[in-house]
């Protein structure tokens, strides 16, 4: 198992910012280890522009293991998709792709191989251990958080560690089950990328959609996660 570097720290136009696009494939790659025990094939499935997907194939490829992505057919393979399979994932088309017919395929696939489905958003509660873990091996005690919110995982995890500061989060596609965190809604459709841009590396279809509203809304001091570029 590779060893990953620690988080880092850094102040931002008077914001706390969790900078893991310094790992390559942030926070989601330190996570999916967790759910990589007791298999050898990890089966996902991914929506086109799902980050999800690329943190697996490098989580896998640390620990010698097979990542099997499923996703919706395109003409040309988009490009999150691309780089897992540079980082050794198999992808696998699926023709009609919405989400929902997608999983269905992964699911038969993973039943029928006996390989391990992951959740959507790794939406699991060892990685929500894995995560509070994480936010409380940091010398910081915010009193203010802010996420975006796919699945809702990340936030949850966060309120578990910091049960006293107050949470944000910005939903960017379908409903999230984001605990307590107050609700922002993004304005670009998912596939979008965010049109106000934070000034550090982010991840255009997730955490960068959240900037527009820390900017606006944001305690001076808050703590913004972001889990990748």
């Amino acid at each position: 198992m590779v060893k990953l570097p620690d988080l880092v720290l850094e102040e931002r136009e008077g914001f706390i910012i969790v900078r893991d696009d310094l790992l390559p494939r942030g926070t989601k790659r330190r996570v999916a280890a967790v759910l990589l025990k007791g298999a050898e094939e990890l089966v996902y499935a991914s929506p086109a522009y799902g980050y999800a997907q690329i943190a697996l194939a490098y989580a896998c490829k640390d620990a010698d293991k097979r990542a099997t992505i499923f996703t919706a057919k395109r003409k040309v393979l988009a490009p999150r998709s691309l780089q897992a399979k540079e980082q050794g994932a198999t992808i696998v088309f699926v023709p009609t792709g919405y989400l929902t017919n997608v999983q269905a395929k992964a699911r038969s696939y993973a039943e029928v191989s006996g390989a391990c489905l992951l959740p959507f958003g790794f939406d699991h509660p060892d990685v929500v251990v894995a995560l509070a873990d994480l936010a409380l091996s940091l010398p910081v005690k915010p009193y203010e958080v802010w996420t975006v919110a796919g699945s809702g995982t990340l936030t949850r995890a966060l309120q578990q560690a910091w049960p006293l500061a107050q949470f944000y989060a910005v939903k960017i596609g379908k409903e999230p089950h984001a605990g307590r965190a107050f609700l922002f809604h993004a304005p670009e459709l998912f596939e979008q990328a965010a049109k106000v841009n934070p000034p550090f590396p982010s991840c255009p279809q997730y955490d960068a959609k959240a900037w527009r509203f820390v900017k606006q809304h944001a305690s001076p001091g808050a703590l913004f996660w972001n889990v990748g570029r």
